[in-house]
């Protein structure tokens, strides 16, 4: 058995790879017993001995999210080899990038079953193991773009936009019966992982994450922060979180004309695009890629937001700070129109 510093469980979707690899190794740094999901076993494998290397007891789960009796076996299996579970991470991830009009239903379908469904049936049977217990959180790995779309990710963006309004859902539905159950959410900026090499692609040259890009170690450290302080709604990571959601609040039609103009070009690399992807099926199952993608010589280590996220003197401060200029903001923004 491994090191257990208070008998904390942990159960992390698509952890083979990516941020759910960082986050398994983040939790497992911190002394949690992981139980590790995804869809590709050499990943899984690979996850598992990294948690071992930090003294921690780990398990595999090969299940796919969108199946919600497997996702309910799987856990009924964790509870019996690991005890009951404390944080469930919802974390599970495959995208299509391409023009919408390219997509096909089927594909579609794909993403928003993985993307959102996916979380649906991960908050389900976690909270059917939680409520009787009433305690547990919930953490929901969501995006900058649950608050903006963006081309050649409809597919995706529609699902992070989707998660919020659930998560809303289930939140207040918590509140009302008195439960001590926790939901929160991480929203993410662009972040190096594989998933650019592995994601279905109609576009001519490879995609890339739109920069400014962070590493998943960023989006793990913030991941287990929340997850061991669950009474925020929500936390954004990285400057462009912060500047994607305001920017849709307050100036919407100038970031759609920006988006059109620039953003095709800023998420397209001159490259020869891949032949595979994961979409339908795991790229891992034998081969291990880790938790990082191509990107590591411009992605940034440190995210000064989330620092000042786990200093709450200090977040309390720049959140005021925030909420005054963005009400300035808005302020001028109505003035400006009611003259237009």
């Amino acid at each position: 058995m491994g090191r257990e510093r208070d008998g904390r469980v942990v159960v992390v979707s698509g952890a083979s790879a990516g941020v759910g690899r960082a986050t398994a190794r983040e939790f497992a740094r911190k002394g949690y017993t992981l139980a590790l999901l995804a869809r590709g076993r050499a990943g899984l494998d690979a996850a598992v001995e990294e948690a071992r290397d930090e003294g921690t007891s780990a398990m595999a789960v090969p299940v796919d999210v969108t199946d919600a009796d497997a996702l309910r076996e799987a856990l009924a299996r964790v509870e019996s080899e690991l005890g009951p579970v404390d944080v469930w991470v919802n974390c599970a991830f495959a995208t299509i990038i391409a023009p919408f009009m390219e997509i096909e239903p089927d594909e579609y379908h794909r993403v928003t079953d993985v993307c959102y469904h996916g979380y649906v049936h991960g908050t389900r049977v976690a909270l059917e193991r939680m409520l009787p217990r009433d305690r547990g959180v919930i953490v929901q790995v969501g995006s900058a773009l649950a608050y903006r779309g963006i081309p050649l990710q409809a597919a995706y963006c529609g699902a992070k936009h989707a998660i919020r309004g659930f998560t809303d859902s289930v939140r207040s539905e918590l509140i009302h019966r008195g439960s001590h159950i926790k939901v929160t959410e991480v929203h993410l900026p662009a972040v190096n992982t594989p998933q650019f090499t592995w994601a279905r692609s109609r576009v001519e040259g490879r995609p890339r994450p739109v920069a400014p890009v962070y590493q998943p170690e960023v989006a793990a450290d913030a991941i287990v922060w929340a997850a061991e302080h669950p009474r925020r709604r929500r936390y954004w990571v990285g400057a462009s979180t912060v500047a994607t959601a305001l920017g849709q609040r307050l100036a919407p039609r100038l970031v759609s004309w920006q988006q059109g103009r620039s953003g095709f070009k800023a998420q397209i690399r001159d490259l020869r695009p891949s032949a595979r992807d994961n979409l339908f099926h795991p790229l891992d199952d034998e081969r291990d890629y880790g938790a990082h993608g191509e990107f590591d010589e411009e992605s940034h280590e440190v995210s000064p937001l989330q620092e000042m996220n786990q200093r709450r003197r200090t977040a309390a401060l720049m959140g005021a700070a925030g909420f005054a200029a963005g009400a300035v903001g808005f302020a001028v923004t109505r003035g400006i129109r009611g003259r237009a």
